[in-house]
């Protein structure tokens, strides 16, 4: 079976069928998903406006 580096630590070899594969440990696991939470990970795409922003475009008047 194929093992590769834990994402986070990359330090320890982690087995396809570990608890918390692709990570080593919990910790590691804890780790990627409060960088997911906080906006350090983002996938690339078209920003989406704010409910508060599509009416605020709503309730200007069209330029002259």
């Amino acid at each position: 079976m194929k093992t590769k580096l834990c994402l986070i630590c990359k330090k320890v070899p982690v087995e396809k069928k570990a608890p918390y594969w692709p990570f080593c440990s919990e910790r590691c696991k804890l780790i990627d998903l409060g960088k997911w939470a906080s906006g350090q990970y983002a996938i690339a795409g078209e920003e989406i406006k704010k409910e508060s922003e599509e009416e605020d475009d709503a309730v200007k008047p069209p330029h002259s």
